[in-house]
């Protein structure tokens, strides 16, 4: 097998997987990455498009995926609530954490898990708010600027936030009133 490969000359193409193989690449991708199931049965997809198949029964990447759920290498449900904390941490709102979530794969059950609590989401407001210097967190009298206001925001509907919270923080006229509805009582 050492056929030259057209788009990278003197590289040999690489070996077909076959079952082993295909388990070797499960394991290793689940190594070193915080991963779904969706995500890892994607990746195996991928790997036999490139490498192509050389077994005699054909691929079984749900069977892989399976076993690596089952040895607890894989968790939607962990990696759904991880994903959504760091993505909260960094501000981002509901509907972006959903939308990643949904782009790994995961059922909307567990999705639900992921994007926290009411708190977390406004505190996650507060974070971009804060982070993007938007209401009270700017440069005096920006803020009060109408075209000013609108931009920030879109920045907050944009990073997956409800208009109702965009409007709280952009609207605060005080820092602390900004951090006093963080803690307002949602029904």
């Amino acid at each position: 097998m050492d056929e030259e490969r057209p788009d990278r000359p003197g590289k040999r193409a690489p070996r077909p997987l076959d079952a082993g193989r295909l388990e070797e690449l499960a394991l290793s991708y689940v190594a070193r990455f915080a991963t779904s199931a969706g995500k890892l049965s994607d990746y195996l997809k991928r790997k036999l498009r490139e490498r192509g198949w050389e077994g005699e029964a054909p691929p079984d990447v749900a069977a892989a995926v399976a076993r690596m759920v089952d040895l607890r290498y894989v968790d939607d449900g962990v990696f759904a609530r991880a994903k959504g904390q760091g993505m909260l941490r960094r501000g981002l709102g509901a509907r972006r954490i959903g939308q990643a979530l949904g782009a790994a794969g995961i059922d909307e059950d567990l999705r639900e898990e992921g994007l926290g609590s009411v708190r977390e989401r406004r505190e996650a407001a507060l974070v971009l708010a804060r982070k993007r210097r938007f209401g009270p967190f700017g440069r005096d009298g920006a803020s009060h600027d109408p075209a000013t206001r609108e931009k920030q925001v879109a920045a907050m509907l944009r990073a997956g936030h409800p208009l109702a919270s965009a409007r709280a923080m952009v609207d605060a006229s005080t820092i602390e009133e900004a951090e006093s509805w963080v803690d307002e009582d949602v029904d």
